[in-house]
């Protein structure tokens, strides 16, 4: 299944791209966790365990056990504050 995964901030800044379409084969965040961090690098390291991100599929707040289907956005973002 093919899915958009979008990259803001500093994930964007870090990993040199703003969005990409992925090929997914499992459908959860934590299976898409598991295969950025397997490209190394910036990759493993930004989304490493302890690092502080969140994701969103399809504009809402998700964790690692949430469902991706194909055509899904998947948005992986630094927590923002504002005042």
């Amino acid at each position: 299944m093919n899915i958009k995964v979008l990259y803001f901030a500093r994930l964007r800044e870090e990993f040199g791209m703003a969005e990409e379409s992925i090929a997914l084969s499992e459908g959860t965040v934590g299976a898409l966790l598991e295969l950025l961090r397997n490209r190394g690098s910036v990759w493993a390291e930004q989304l490493g365990v302890g690092r502080n991100y969140r994701v969103a599929v399809n504009q809402v707040l998700a964790d690692a056990s949430a469902p991706i289907k194909a055509g899904d956005e998947i948005a992986i973002f630094p927590p923002v504050t504002g005042g």
